[in-house]
C-alpha cells in the first residue's frame, strides 16, 4: 500500500477567495461600510438631541458595524493569499478568525448596552422625555438595515463564505434591534418612558447572544471542526462512486475557513498496479474536489 498526495493536480473549483468572489464580498462590505456610516452618525446625533438612550445605543451598534466591516475587508485580503513556507494550506483560516473577532465585539458592545440600561433602569427620574424625530429615525433604520441584510446574505450564500454570512447576520441583529427601538420609542411617546430603556435592554440582550453564538463556531472551526454531516455524506458517497474503488475508512475532515480538508483510507483491489491505484485515487481526489468545497484530499489507497 502507499500514500499519494495530489494536491496540485486539480484546482479547487469551490473557493470562496477567487478573484470573482473576493470583489463580490469586497463591493458588498463597501456598501455595508457606507451605510452603516451614515446610519450610526444620524441615531447618535438625534438620539441625543431627542433624549432616547435606545436610539443612541442602536446608532452605537451601528458604529460597531463599521469596526466589524474593516475586521471583514482586512480578512478578505489576507485570506485569498497564495500558500506559502509557513502556510502550506493558504490563509484561509484568516475567515474563522474574523468571525471570532466579530463575535467577540458583538459581546463586548452587548455588555455595554445592558450596562446603560440597567443603570437607567434603577435610577428612572433619570430617564428624559424622548422626542418623536427619534421614532421616524428608528423606523428609517430599520428598512435600511434589513435591506443591507438581505443584500449581503444572498451575495455571502453565493460564494459560499461564512465570514461574510457572519457579517450578514451581523445587519440583521441591527434590524431586529431597530424594530425593538421602534417600539420602545413608540412607547415612551405614549406615555410609558421605561420603555426606551427596557428596549435598549433587550437590544444589548440580542446582541450578547448572537456574538457568543459567532465567537462560539468560529472558536471550533479555529480547532480543526470536522464538516457537517451531510458534508462528510457527499464526500463519502462522491468517493465511493469512482470507479475502481470497493470502499473506504478513516475518512477524516476539519474546516479551514469555508473549505475542508479530507484524509481518506481508499480500498482498491489487490491485484492491480501501483501506477492502477494511483490512477483511481486521482479520479477520486478530483471527483471530491469538482463537486464540493474542499480544498484538498489526501489518500491512502489500502489493498483488499
Amino acid at each position: 500500500m502507499g500514500l499519494f498526495d495530489h494536491s496540485h493536480e486539480h484546482p479547487n473549483e469551490h473557493d470562496a477567495s477567487s478573484p470573482q468572489n473576493a470583489a463580490a464580498a469586497k463591493r458588498t462590505t463597501w456598501v455595508s461600510v457606507l451605510v452603516n456610516l451614515v446610519l450610526s452618525a444620524v441615531q447618535v446625533l438625534v438620539g441625543f438631541i431627542a433624549g432616547s438612550q435606545a436610539l443612541i445605543a442602536d446608532g452605537i451598534h451601528s458604529l460597531s458595524d463599521l469596526v466589524s466591516d474593516f475586521v471583514v475587508l482586512f480578512a478578505g485580503h489576507h485570506s485569498k493569499a497564495e500558500p506559502d513556507d509557513d502556510h502550506h494550506y493558504g490563509h484561509y483560516r484568516y475567515e474563522n478568525a474574523a468571525s471570532l473577532v466579530l463575535g467577540v465585539l458583538l459581546l463586548a458592545v452587548g455588555a455595554g448596552m445592558l450596562w446603560t440600561a440597567v443603570q437607567k433602569l434603577i435610577n428612572p427620574v433619570a430617564i428624559a422625555p424622548v422626542s418623536v424625530i427619534a421614532l421616524y429615525v428608528a423606523l428609517a433604520a430599520l428598512v435600511a438595515k434589513e435591506c443591507l441584510f438581505r443584500y449581503m446574505l444572498a451575495v455571502a450564500q453565493r460564494i459560499r463564505s461564512s465570514m461574510l454570512i457572519a457579517n450578514a447576520w451581523h445587519a440583521r441583529s441591527d434590524a431586529a434591534s431597530s424594530l425593538v427601538v421602534a417600539l420602545g420609542i413608540g412607547g415612551s411617546l405614549l406615555g410609558f418612558p421605561l420603555l426606551d430603556p427596557i428596549a435598549a435592554l433587550i437590544v444589548g440582550l440580542m446582541i450578547v447572544k448572537m456574538g457568543w453564538g459567532f465567537a462560539w463556531n468560529a472558536l471550533h472551526d479555529l480547532m480543526d471542526r470536522a464538516a457537517d454531516l451531510d458534508e462528510i455524506e457527499k464526500i463519502r458517497t462522491t468517493i465511493l462512486a469512482t470507479p475502481g474503488v470497493e470502499g473506504l475508512h478513516d475518512l477524516r475532515t476539519r474546516k479551514t475557513g469555508d473549505l475542508i480538508i479530507v484524509d481518506v483510507h481508499l480500498e482498491v483491489r489487490g491485484d492491480i498496479s501501483v501506477t492502477e491505484g494511483h490512477a483511481i485515487a486521482v479520479n477520486a481526489r478530483h471527483n471530491v474536489m469538482s463537486s464540493l468545497p474542499v480544498l484538498d484530499v489526501m489518500t491512502h489507497v489500502d489493498p483488499v
